[in-house]
């Protein structure tokens, strides 16, 4: 039986406006790595092999983590503020706040999948690069940990469980920095063995440490 271990990276700069200034981990997004790192360390969590997006906050949380990375662009998060405008520009919908993200997320991907906008990529694109991702990934035998972002892992659970678009929406927004998921890789099928685990954090000391964004 194969693994493949899913990691979003540690919590990135949450006042941002754009991509680009999100695109660092905060000081508390350093700290969640680390703890991470040590728990694998604790657990004797070793890796076949391990894969991590392009981006800054994903190659700063393998850092944290203790470990070194390939690198691969397929596991870079969907551009969120980018779909935003998107949907502003052409439903009016009004860009979203902490308090509507979690109904103003649905109708952005229901938008994006129908190609009533398109962002920084095309629906199609995102989803089909994810799923040839972990086909790739599915080695049996073989542990594989991939550090990536919360729509990734969305659009994995969506491949793996037949999820709607709205659903997968769903499962995405209460995901945890750092937190953990895991496909098993048997007999040919990749199957859902655990969902946004955050051991790490567990002590009462870290509550703090919980975060979504």
């Amino acid at each position: 039986m194969g693994e493949i271990i899913l990691v979003r990276h540690g919590q990135a700069n949450s006042n941002a406006t754009t991509e680009e200034d999100y695109d660092r981990l905060s000081e508390l997004g350093h700290q969640q790595a680390r703890w991470l790192g040590e728990w694998f360390d604790a657990h004797e969590m070793d890796f076949d092999h391990v894969v991590s997006g392009t981006m800054r906050r994903h190659r700063e949380t393998v850092a944290g983590l203790g470990l070194k990375a390939d690198e691969d662009a397929r596991l870079n998060e969907i551009d969120y503020y980018a779909l935003s405008d998107a949907l502003h520009r052409v439903k009016g919908e009004p860009l979203p706040t902490g308090d509507t993200f979690s109904s103003h997320m649905p109708k952005v991907f229901a938008a994006w999948q129908a190609a009533e906008i398109e962002g920084a990529e095309p629906y199609h694109a995102f989803e089909d690069r994810v799923a040839a991702l972990i086909e790739d990934a599915a080695q049996p035998g073989r542990r594989v940990l991939c550090v990536t972002s919360g729509g990734v892992i969305g659009m994995v659970l969506r491949h793996v469980l037949d999820l709607d678009i709205i659903k997968m929406s769903h499962v995405m927004l209460p995901i945890f920095n750092s937190s953990i998921h895991k496909l098993n890789v048997r007999n040919g099928a990749t199957f859902m063995a655990g969902y946004n685990a955050i051991p790490h954090l567990d002590s009462p000391d870290r509550a703090h440490a919980r975060t979504h964004y």
